[in-house]
């Protein structure tokens, strides 16, 4: 997984990005192809913001999160993209498949 962290009229420090790839590694479980991820960290008074694409193939997945600081919101944005990614996943699975129907008769 390819992560790049940068801000937005921020400095983004060495400890903030640590805790970002610590925090979005548990998204690569779900692919076994290489991900890519842009994480936009930045302040919008008075709520820390982080937004993030991530791009999967075939599709590209957006989510931010506001926190009280820099920290929570990188949480929830951690919790919002898993979700997304299971809902994307969900999605591509093959719904036409044949069922099987019992009778109750």
């Amino acid at each position: 997984m390819r992560i790049e962290t940068y801000g937005q009229q921020i400095e983004v420090t060495q400890p903030l990005r640590e805790y970002v790839e610590e925090k979005l590694q548990r998204l690569d479980r779900h692919f076994d192809q290489p991900i890519q991820v842009r994480v936009q960290l930045g302040l919008r008074k008075p709520a820390h913001h982080a937004e993030a694409n991530l791009t999967v193939p075939g599709k590209t997945l957006h989510a931010d999160a506001e926190g009280e600081n820099m920290y929570a919101a990188i949480d929830l944005l951690a919790d919002k993209l898993d979700r997304l990614i299971l809902k994307h996943k969900e999605k591509q699975q093959d719904h036409h498949a044949p069922r099987v129907v019992t009778d109750a008769l």
